[in-house]
């Protein structure tokens, strides 16, 4: 049998077959390829007790957000637990991980995954799910300095050296170093053109810089690349709408909604994220999304009790404020205010950002424009606590503008769409936003 992976990293209890079957199931989860789960159900299918094949079976289980999947996920642990013996150290590593993230402690999930990569900094599985841990918990630093830490242990020889430039871009990119983020993006594509996360992390670093046009182009041109058969095509998909949106091209955007972001109906809720920020910005913008968002809210209705991850639950409440839906919103409201009383680590997301930002969207709905403004620009600068990337965090800042403006302040609307404009200066939306606050009266003395 063999004792190693493809890269080094010890491994146990894995036939030359299963080992070929659990490489294959990474590749497709390294490049968000369909179907990584499939191919590792089929691995463990012939092997129930390959440490590794359950180890890539619960990342992708956690990596979903969803509360729904943490039952299996116990499963997964509970078979692991029955093999700890048999299992070398790095195995142990990986499901001490997926059991802190079943507890809800998410971040000494990847407290785990980090102690595997100082030993085995070749671990690819504990590097891409530590990765998207720290994107899920907002952690900037970690996102650029996770992928650096393992960096000098690789190089072209080694496989996979494409996805791990591919994460340290986007690393870059959060902590807003973009010409460097933008290079090892690029480096990373000149690897594997189909790698959907440095297409993302470039995408991301244009969307920063407001290089709108630029940004259509690189996405449109590629299109063959990262769309097709992928996993994530639905996020790329998002960030080439955004481009659009910034132009006023709302048409543009709707079509794209309907043949990228949500081209058909799911209730997986990484895609309903971006289905209610996409839709969320177009009516901001006064844009008509016609009967998409109560498409989207229903979809959200078989997740809106979950208490489990802060970040969906403000994107339901999105849906469900944007159709008027107040029984629903009093769901939303008391999943976040229950995920808030409890322990670990969504109980802070959901008390320093998910809670407030859900009750400042209600109020927005509701034309308690002034209040739903305060609440808004008071936990932008905080944001970060509950996850997502700064494009996506985005949204809570253009909902306060927006609110400051139809609550007629002049000054925190002026403010607010001054700091926008000092990022991008280029921005058409970012300029029409400026005149509108300057446009407004100013408050009586």
């Amino acid at each position: 049998m063999p004792t190693t992976d493809h890269r080094g990293s010890p491994i146990s209890n894995a036939s030359a077959a299963d080992l070929a079957g659990f490489e294959e199931a990474l590749r497709l989860l390294n490049g968000y390829f369909a179907d990584p789960f499939a191919r590792i159900e089929a691995v463990l299918a012939g092997n129930p007790a390959m440490p590794m094949a359950l180890a890539l079976k619960g990342g992708l289980l956690l990596c979903s957000t969803e509360a729904a999947m943490n039952a299996p996920l116990g499963e997964v642990i509970a078979a692991g637990e029955r093999l700890a013996e048999r299992m070398v150290a790095r195995e142990r590593g990986h499901f001490a991980a997926l059991a802190s993230w079943h507890r809800g402690d998410f971040a000494a999930a990847g407290d785990h995954y980090a102690r595997v990569l100082a030993d085995h900094p070749r671990d690819l599985l504990a590097l891409q799910v530590a990765h998207q841990i720290d994107f899920l918990l907002g952690r900037s630093t970690m996102l650029r300095d996770r992928p650096a830490a393992v960096l000098r242990a690789w190089d072209g020889s080694v496989p996979g050296f494409g996805y791990v430039l591919g994460m340290h871009a986007f690393g870059l990119e959060e902590t807003g170093e973009y010409g460097r983020a933008e290079d090892q993006g690029r480096r990373a594509l000149a690897l594997c053109r189909t790698d959907a996360w440095a297409v993302h992390a470039v995408a991301h670093v244009m969307e920063m810089q407001g290089r709108t046009q630029e940004g259509e182009a690189f996405l449109s041109d590629r299109t063959a690349d990262w769309a097709p058969g992928n996993m994530f095509a639905y996020h790329n998909w998002w960030h080439l709408a955004l481009h659009h949106l910034d132009a006023g091209a709302h048409d543009r955007v709707l079509g794209i909604y309907d043949t990228g972001v949500r081209p058909a109906s799911s209730t997986v809720a990484l895609e309903l994220v971006d289905a209610s920020a996409l839709l969320w910005r177009l009516t901001l913008r006064g844009a008509d999304v016609g009967p998409r968002f109560a498409e989207v809210a229903d979809a959200w209705e078989t997740l809106a009790d979950d208490a489990w991850y802060a970040f969906n639950d403000v994107h339901a409440m999105m849906a469900f404020a944007a159709t008027g839906r107040t029984a629903s919103q009093e769901r939303a409201l008391a999943s976040l205010r229950r995920a808030g009383a409890g322990n670990g680590t969504n109980a802070m997301m959901a008390r320093e950002v998910g809670l407030p930002v859900a009750e400042a969207l209600v109020d927005f709905a509701a034309g308690r424009h002034a209040r739903a403004a305060a609440a808004l620009a008071s936990v932008h600068p905080v944001a970060n606590r509950f996850g997502g990337s700064h494009a996506q965090r985005d949204v809570i800042h253009l909902t306060a503008l927006e609110a400051a403006i139809r609550a007629g302040d002049r000054g925190l609307a002026r403010a607010l769409a001054a700091q926008r404009l000092a990022q991008k200066p280029e921005s058409p939306f970012n300029r029409a936003a400026f005149a509108r606050a300057t446009a407004l009266p100013a408050l009586a003395a």
